[in-house]
């Protein structure tokens, strides 16, 4: 029986769904579900990957139809179910996690061609459209090059492009899947200021996040999700990240401090005086066997650059490499990773995966060579690689055909790892490996490094979120505007600390 705990009374939802279920494949996503949103709240809606939340979305976005029996109320009308056009005209926006936008296409085009195109043919509007897109951003007081290709800008500053095209419209309840997941720290404490302003203005948000202590600053109440049932709805007025935690997955977790003595370990690699100029400046570092080495700072650090620089994508103009005493320079990642480095990019969706084929072809392709049979690619050899590595890192998937898009963000991201691993490195680089995953996957994303590490691997993460590396690597190395701004020992530093550094 869902908990529903201090509900307020006298006040009318904009927004009510009751008795909601869905079924895919003889899978039951959501279990005779309720939810309401009030007008001008900020409401989270809290769950793992896979507990039902995008499903829900897509419900009140008239994307997927209810089974018979739901009912949707939505600003005093009353609904079987809601259709898209329905939803827009009536002012439900959405963000969605993959953001949806086109990247060849300019970023005023990104943002105002909705709102400008109808379905009568006409010829476009560029300088209205420009003027449109300069207004949504500096409503989130923001300024990019509205006339740019989108395929220009970063991961964070695209996830800000369609938060602006989101906000375009007469909006009264917008829903937003992981808007903070590819932000820095400050430009998430600006995204919540533009929340708390929408929510003054009467527009009501729905926020779905990964990262709680979003969730505990921003929300008025919390619905929680499991196993596409409702555990229950709760003010977040004394809840705790660890009790959040516990009612999304039904378990507790405990976060200690990982480190341990790694000096006397033998150099893996070494890195002296690395410089690429514009992007990062006289770096010099090593890690260890058996060391995680955890590298974080805001976005512009250079942290994703300095990575890409010893996976061979970007030439340094000066410095020098040493892999297990040997000096090397690549001209391509695929030097690298003969060399034996790894990299796992924080753009899972477009660069860690192909999406639409399977998870076998996703897991061997970077191990080609390995599975090879008399100069072909045995089948059966890729088959006892796959199955290998699934069980190790513990994949919940159904069969090895299946496209690795119908695997949740969690086990996405141990496919992507054990594509890497597979190719047996001397040095896993992990940029932002947790980027989009729950809780509960993330604790085991981190367990799964743990293990590698206490195997003897090389390990560099990089992580905006201090707690990740704080909790989870044996020193911490903070970069700033691409340069080294300081060292942190876990064991002998407090997490404030490192935060109050980085944040400064």
């Amino acid at each position: 029986m869902a908990e529903i705990k201090n509900p307020e009374s006298g006040v009318t939802p904009l927004l009510s769904l009751r008795n909601i279920n869905m079924t895919f494949g003889g899978i039951k996503a959501l279990k005779n579900v309720s939810f309401d949103v009030r007008p001008g709240e900020v409401h989270c809606l809290a769950g793992e990957n896979g507990s039902g939340k995008s499903t829900l979305i897509k419900i009140i976005t008239g994307v997927y139809r209810p089974e018979a029996g739901a009912v949707i109320d939505y600003d005093g009308q009353t609904h079987s179910h809601m259709s898209p056009v329905t939803a827009q005209a009536g002012g439900i926006q959405v963000i969605w996690q993959d953001l949806a936008l086109f990247p060849e296409m300019t970023v005023a085009e990104n943002i105002a061609f909705h709102s400008l195109v109808g379905r009568t043919p006409r010829l476009v509007n560029y300088g209205q459209m420009r003027e449109v897109a300069i207004k949504a951003l500096q409503r989130l007081g923001v300024t990019l090059d509205v006339d740019a290709p989108l395929k220009d800008y970063s991961i964070a500053q695209r996830q800000i492009v369609a938060i602006a095209r989101a906000l375009i419209g007469e909006a009264k309840i917008v829903f937003m899947d992981e808007p903070t997941a590819s932000l820095t720290q400050s430009e998430t404490d600006h995204l919540i200021g533009i929340v708390r302003s929408l929510s003054a203005s009467g527009v009501a948000v729905v926020f779905v996040s990964h990262r709680l202590a979003e969730v505990l600053e921003i929300s008025n109440r919390l619905t929680v999700l499991r196993d596409g049932a409702l555990v229950g709805v709760y003010p977040v007025e004394g809840m705790t990240q660890s009790r959040i935690t516990e009612l999304m997955t039904g378990k507790s977790f405990d976060q200690q401090v990982r480190a341990k003595p790694v000096e006397g370990n033998p150099v893996v690699l070494e890195v002296k005086g690395l410089t690429r100029p514009g992007q990062f400046e006289d770096i010099s570092f090593t890690v260890r066997r058996g060391e995680t080495l955890g590298i974080t700072g805001l976005l512009g650090a250079g942290r994703t650059e300095l990575a890409l620089s010893l996976f061979g994508m970007l030439k340094p103009r000066s410095g020098s490499v040493t892999l297990e005493g040997k000096p090397v320079r690549f001209s391509s990642n695929r030097d690298a990773i003969k060399a034996g480095i790894a990299y796992l990019s924080e753009d899972r969706l477009s660069l860690g995966l192909i999406q639409p084929q399977s998870i076998a072809d996703n897991l061997a392709i970077a191990s080609l060579d390995r599975i090879k049979s008399g100069g072909f690619l045995s089948d059966e050899r890729k088959r006892r690689l796959v199955a290998h590595w699934i069980t190790e890192l513990g994949v919940k998937i159904g069969r090895q055909s299946d496209a690795v898009s119908t695997l949740s963000g969690g086990n996405q991201q141990r496919i992507a790892i054990a594509k890497w691993l597979a190719t047996d490195p001397k040095l896993l680089i992990l940029d932002a490996p947790t980027v989009g995953v729950d809780v509960g996957a993330r604790a085991g994303i981190f367990e799964i490094v743990a293990r590698l590490a206490e195997s003897g691997l090389a390990i560099i993460l990089i992580s905006d979120e201090v707690p990740e590396v704080y909790f989870n690597a044996d020193r911490v190395l903070h970069m700033a505007q691409g340069q080294m701004a300081g060292w942190f020992d876990p064991r002998r530093s407090t997490l404030q600390e490192i935060e109050a550094a980085v944040y400064a």
